[in-house]
């Protein structure tokens, strides 16, 4: 994916911190922080931790890689963001999301969908 074009760096820098914020967000849940002396793997469960501790460090690292402007970052988000979709709309009580969290994960979704086809638009241009 061609992250060169210089209207689009912008747009994958604004992504990259979305997605970086959503991260962070997952991470202050992993400690605990709202939780106070109670133990978030007592809380949340053992397997729902797990599930939350993945997708926070893809989202992490996919946020890293859109900063720099790698086509991985890109893959990685939406590969994350896709399978955390799929398992929260299919029911499994392991993935907690908030409305907003859930809304915030759509729009990442589309945000980068939308980039990878204005970049694929922005290539054929450059060809002709």
């Amino acid at each position: 994916m061609l992250f060169q074009a210089p209207n689009l760096a912008l747009y994958v820098r604004i992504v990259a911190i979305l997605a970086l914020i959503l991260g962070l967000s997952d991470a202050a849940r992993l400690l605990g922080v709202n939780l106070g002396a109670t133990s978030p793997i007592a809380a949340m469960g053992f397997t729902s931790f797990v599930f939350l501790a993945v997708f926070c460090l893809a989202r992490i690292f996919a946020a890293v890689g859109l900063w720099i402007k790698a086509s991985w970052g890109a893959v990685l988000l939406v590969g994350a963001t896709t399978l955390e979709l799929l398992l929260y709309v299919s029911g499994n009580p392991d993935i907690r999301i908030g409305a907003i969290g859930f809304a915030m994960r759509v729009v990442l979704l589309a945000s980068i969908v939308i980039i990878f086809a204005l970049s694929l638009r922005f290539n054929r241009a450059q060809a002709d």
